[in-house]
């Protein structure tokens, strides 16, 4: 994103845009995803300690990669869900202080410094973050496909880390989160490379989201992978700056919080964000789903 960028209109933009392809793919096009969903049984890898982590990109495009770790959730048979969710920079302010952390500066500088969400006192930022838009979308229309009862839901507690520059363990509130996750199964939502035109890759180095392109973000995604896998958490920073991942701190948090693991991607798309960003094409979002495996 350029520094001339209208954040506030771009989350106004992406809301809007995210309403609009949930109410078009109604309750037929819900099912078709939740349908696809079902070809990975990847329930084993929560109930083991691993974690799942999904998509946020365009719903339509990869809505059955979200219902996927929606019903390993729900077959698990875990009492409760943690969402390590990814938190857009959609004000300025969030973006310079997201700058100087990635520059080496002191994240506890900072005011956004921590960790929001569900029954957090405090800021509030993540309340209007479209990142989990898909996944609450998938877990009701799911819950109300199995025809499960109130008490046979598990709870659900949404955390959005912000600035954990390259120590998670000092984020506030990160005892409070790994006292949440000792009981509960975790997911979390990463769009690991946005790239193009529109996110300021120059003309001649941007690719098309073709077997070639995908092929490309697969192997950058994967190289991320493997820096968290080593639980080198200042690199995997700067890697998701390079990559313009939005999952820098959520992927600290819970390679943090699990501890060693081993990440794969297992389904790979892509989202076009041309019209979205008003820039010509190639401008488009990669949607992996990657399973961590303990």
């Amino acid at each position: 994103m350029s520094d001339d960028l209208d954040r506030d209109q771009l989350q106004k933009d992406i809301l809007a845009l995210y309403t609009r392809e949930h109410a078009e793919l109604g309750d037929e096009g819900t099912l078709r995803h939740l349908e696809r969903g079902e070809q990975w049984d990847v329930s084993s890898t929560l109930r083991k300690g691993g974690v799942l982590v999904f998509p946020h990109a365009g719903v339509k495009d990869c809505g059955y990669q979200v219902a996927a770790c929606v019903q390993a959730c729900l077959d698990s048979g875990a009492e409760r869900v943690v969402v390590i969710s990814v938190l857009h920079a959609f004000t300025h302010e969030m973006e310079m202080a997201r700058r100087r952390v990635a520059a080496g500066g002191d994240p506890a500088d900072e005011a956004f410094w921590g960790i929001q969400g569900t029954g957090i006192e405090g800021r509030k930022e993540w309340t209007g973050d479209h990142a989990l838009m898909s996944w609450r979308h998938f877990w009701q229309a799911e819950v109300k496909r199995r025809g499960l009862t109130e008490s046979e839901v598990p709870e659900v507690i949404e955390r959005y880390p912000w600035l954990a520059g390259g120590k998670p363990e000092t984020l506030p509130g990160i005892d409070e989160l790994a006292r949440l996750v000792e009981d509960a199964v975790i997911v979390s939502t990463a769009d690991p490379f946005h790239h193009g035109i529109g996110y300021g890759t120059p003309p001649e180095e941007a690719f098309y989201p073709d077997e070639e392109g995908l092929a490309k973000a697969q192997a950058v995604i994967e190289e991320g992978i493997g820096i968290l896998e080593r639980g080198d958490y200042w690199a995997y920073n700067q890697h998701c700056v390079e990559a313009k991942s939005d999952a820098r701190d959520a992927g600290q948090v819970f390679r943090y919080l699990r501890g060693a693991m081993t990440g794969q991607v297992i389904d790979i798309t892509y989202s076009n964000a041309a019209a979205l960003y008003h820039a010509p094409d190639p401008t488009w979002v990669a949607a992996p789903l990657v399973e961590w495996q303990v």
